[in-house]
């Protein structure tokens, strides 16, 4: 179970600061209108913060932690799949690629807790 606290947290810690800095950070603004979805940067960072509370309460709530792993999960296949299409490099997509693991991991173990 350790094992799975620190990667919920990695994760949590992760997805808070990606999501505060999508409402702040001038960079991610511009990453945002590159990757075609300036209109939508609130929103999605609104979900990654979400996303982060999601997996923190899960900690008590193990159907949240589930939900929120894959829905998590799901983001950031979408991230692998805009970059892919915008024909970017594989070392750009790696964070994505890192974190989409890292929450099927935690949506598989949380499953497993859950049953």
């Amino acid at each position: 179970m350790e094992i799975n606290l620190i990667l919920i947290f990695i994760s949590a810690i992760s997805f808070f600061i990606y999501g505060i800095n999508s409402f702040f950070s001038k960079k991610m603004k511009l990453e945002y209108e590159r990757w075609g979805y300036k209109n939508q940067r609130l929103i999605l960072g609104s979900c990654q913060l979400l996303g982060g509370l999601g997996l923190i309460v899960g900690l008590a709530v193990p159907f949240i932690l589930l939900t929120a792993s894959f829905l998590l999960m799901c983001m950031m296949l979408v991230a692998v799949f805009v970059r892919i299409k915008l024909k970017e490099k594989v070392v750009k997509m790696l964070p994505a690629i890192f974190y989409a693991v890292l929450n099927l991991i935690i949506c598989f173990l949380s499953y497993s807790i859950y049953l």
